[in-house]
This record gives C-alpha cells, sequence and structure tokens, in this order.
C-alpha cells in the first residue's frame, strides 16, 4: 500500500476556473466576452423607455401609498391631524399605545415604533405639526417619547426611553425587564433638527431649534439653538434664535475692559423655558 494520498479530483468549478484544456479556456474567454458585452442605447429609444418606467412606477408606488401604506398608519393613530403622509412602506407598530399626530406630519420610509407593556398602562408618542421623519427610523417607547412641531428626523435615527434591558448582568443574564427608574421619557422640542444615524437615549432632552450631528449619541440635555456632535454628544456650536425666542439662550457674560468675563446674576441663571448651557455641555453638548 502506498503512502501517498490520492488528490482529489478538482470540481467542476475549479476545472472551469483553473484547467489548460481547450475547452475550458474556451470557456473562460466566452465568459469575459458576455460580462463585457453590452447593447447601445440610442436616446431616442431609451429616453421614452425611462419615462414608461417612470410613470408606471408612480403609479405603483402612489397605490401603495394611498391605498395601502396610509390608510394603515392613520388606523394606528389615537389622535390624528389634519394632512398626514406616508411614503410607500407601512409604518411597524409592535405593542399597544397612544400614537398622537399633529398636522401634515409626513412620514418618508420606513418607520419602526415598539411600545412597551409592563411601566404603564398605555405609553404615549406624540409627534407634532409639520414634522418630517425620515427612512428606516425607530422609536421606542416605554413610558412617553413627546416630538415636538417643525422637528426634522434623518434617515436611521434611533429614539428610545427605555435600554431594554437591565445593568445588571445577573439580572439581565436571567432575561429581567430594565429596571423602571432607567425608563426616562425624551422630549424633543420645536424646530430641532437631527442628523442621519443619531441615537438619543433615555432621559435625553433636546432644546429647541438645536441641531443634533449625525452619528452622535445624545444622553442628556441639549440647550435650545445648540449645535452638538459626537459620542457622547458635546457642544460644538451655537444658533441665533428668532427675536422673540431669544429668551430661551443664557445671556453670554460680560465682558470687563480687561477681556475677562464679568459673572451676573443673569449669565448665572436658567432660562425659564431652557436648560442652562452648562447642563448641555456636561451631559448632551
Amino acid at each position: 500500500m502506498s503512502g501517498s494520498a490520492t488528490p482529489a479530483r478538482p470540481s467542476p468549478r475549479q476545472w472551469l476556473a483553473g484547467s489548460p484544456h481547450p475547452v475550458a479556456a474556451t470557456l473562460r474567454t466566452l465568459r469575459r466576452g458576455l460580462r463585457g458585452f453590452t447593447l447601445p442605447a440610442p436616446r431616442v429609444l431609451v429616453r421614452p423607455y425611462l419615462w414608461l418606467f417612470l410613470g408606471l412606477r408612480g403609479l405603483v408606488f402612489g397605490a401603495r401609498r394611498l391605498l395601502v401604506a396610509e390608510p394603515l398608519f392613520k388606523a394606528y393613530c389615537t389622535r390624528l391631524g389634519r394632512g398626514v403622509t406616508t411614503g410607500i412602506y407601512v409604518p411597524w407598530i409592535q405593542g399597544k399605545g397612544d400614537l398622537e399626530v399633529g398636522d401634515h406630519v409626513h412620514i418618508s420610509g420606513k418607520l419602526s415604533v415598539t411600545f412597551a407593556a409592563r411601566f404603564v398602562a398605555r405609553p404615549r408618542l406624540r409627534i407634532g405639526a409639520r414634522t418630517d421623519i425620515a427612512h428606516d427610523c425607530r422609536i421606542v417607547v416605554g413610558k412617553e417619547v413627546t416630538i415636538g412641531e417643525g422637528v426634522e428626523i434623518a434617515g436611521g435615527v434611533t429614539i428610545r426611553d427605555s435600554g431594554g434591558h437591565p445593568a445588571d448582568p445577573a439580572r439581565r443574564a436571567a432575561g429581567a425587564p430594565p429596571d423602571e427608574a432607567d425608563v426616562k421619557p425624551v422630549a424633543i422640542h420645536d424646530n430641532a433638527w437631527i442628523g442621519s444615524q443619531v441615537l438619543i437615549l433615555p432621559g435625553s432632552v433636546i432644546g429647541e431649534g438645536s441641531i443634533i450631528s449625525a452619528y452622535s449619541v445624545v444622553g442628556g440635555t441639549v440647550a435650545p439653538y445648540t449645535i452638538v456632535a459626537g459620542n457622547p454628544a458635546r457642544r460644538i456650536g451655537t444658533l441665533t434664535p428668532p427675536p422673540d425666542r431669544a429668551h430661551l439662550v443664557a445671556t453670554p457674560p460680560a465682558r470687563t475692559a480687561a477681556g475677562s468675563a464679568t459673572a451676573t446674576a443673569t449669565t448665572d441663571a436658567t432660562p425659564a423655558a431652557a436648560p442652562t448651557t452648562s447642563a448641555a455641555e456636561n451631559t448632551a453638548g
């Protein structure tokens, strides 16, 4: 008996890929030719073809929106404003809760909303008038999530007032729910802009007119008319509010002739309708 093992026969795919046999070589050449083959596309032919495709696509997508997605989304709502529109996808709603939607809200793409059943009888999601929620956003509601009016939420944003699991490893391994103290309502105030792929954690408060940069992680309070970025999100800039909303922004310290800041009662005070700037810096921006 010979001590050498008999080499295994190559599979047909291996044979076609590497064999020097004329048949295999011809098939490889033919494959390369087919991969590079293309048809001419004279505009006089392809432009009407494109128009036909766009027209048919518009009809199909319009029917999906008007006859399927919008009616089903509106059926979920416990309070529904006027002029509410969706895209072609039916929002994915899990659990039972109050879904309150204001006037002229637009859901641009896929939306997932999960209502928990453990912490309150009816978790509540409020979406204010003229708010636009882009594609592939997720909202988890254990108690309450409030989104103000005129809020722009970009694609891939996740908002949750519950982490979903307890912090204690033993309880987490046992499949226990999160502690009720860790379920904290989330509030996004009017005219905020939430960038793509932002994660908003339980207890977050996002001030009026603020901007949350893409891919940021917010876990605290963002002052009104503030720009934040990063993980954790921190302040990188400020915005000038409209004159009638200037009271929401803390007045900066006065400057002496030597250029040093002079603290005043005004700068130390917290605006009545807004969190302090220091709170934003220490938590979310």
